[in-house]
């Protein structure tokens, strides 16, 4: 799926915000609701609180540290320093952390977290599903990224022929290796549930069937001159 060529370009880039706009609201609502759930969710996140805690850093600082390096990652695979991209990597995480925050003390009010396992088991997978959703949106539209996001992006695109699936579960290695180094060294794990494990198996193929069913006339915006071309 490439560029839709039938909006004017001033049309089609407001869409294109339109679009982003709307998946940060979609993500920071299913992050928030796996939060409150407390039944795991994304690999990434759960890496890095079990860095948090092993060393003296807080959890601000080490998601941060974590998505710099994912951001050298990211230009390493991609065999140039694109400014551009690695601006909108960092742009992305300041309204993204706002609206987490923000969406979480919202659904904590309404007390869900008290619900029985078996309801909280299927918010926390709506919560994922949301963020997969959001992921498709904005991986669509294509303007700024989470570091993340943009690595799974360049992997997808560039690696592996378009296979969301593949594309996850590659992207979840590094996180992964991160979590076995800190078992490791301290004996625990944290931040790691069945939300975790559905993310680790399912996110990826979660968002594929988005892609092809959810806002279908939102296409891959620049993917053929980003990723396709460039091996």
């Amino acid at each position: 799926m490439l560029q839709d060529h039938h909006l004017p370009l001033s049309q089609d880039w407001l869409k294109r915000w339109a679009y982003l706009g709307l998946s940060l609201l979609i993500n920071a609502t299913g992050h928030a609701l796996t939060v409150v759930m407390n039944l795991g969710s994304a690999v990434w996140t759960a890496s890095a609180v079990n860095l948090y805690h092993l060393w003296p850093l807080d959890l601000r600082t080490t998601l941060f540290s974590c998505g710099v390096v994912v951001v050298i990652m990211n230009t390493v695979l991609i065999r140039q320093v694109n400014w551009s991209r690695i601006i909108g990597n960092l742009l992305f995480t300041l309204p993204f952390s706002f609206l987490i925050q923000w969406f979480t003390a919202l659904i904590q009010r309404t007390g869900i977290e008290m619900l029985s396992l078996g309801w909280r088991i299927l918010i926390d997978i709506l919560g994922i599903l949301c963020v997969a959703l959001a992921t498709s949106i904005y991986q669509r539209a294509n303007l700024i990224l989470h570091p993340n996001d943009d690595f799974m992006q360049i992997i997808r695109f560039r690696y592996v022929h378009g296979n969301a699936t593949i594309a996850q579960m590659v992207h979840y290695i590094p996180p992964v290796i991160i979590m076995v180094g800190t078992y490791l060294v301290s004996g625990r794990l944290w931040a790691v549930n069945i939300g975790t494990l559905i993310c680790l198996f399912f996110q990826g193929t979660f968002v594929g069937f988005f892609d092809r069913y959810a806002f279908r006339n939102l296409k891959h915006y620049g993917i053929r001159s980003k990723s396709i071309t460039e091996h």
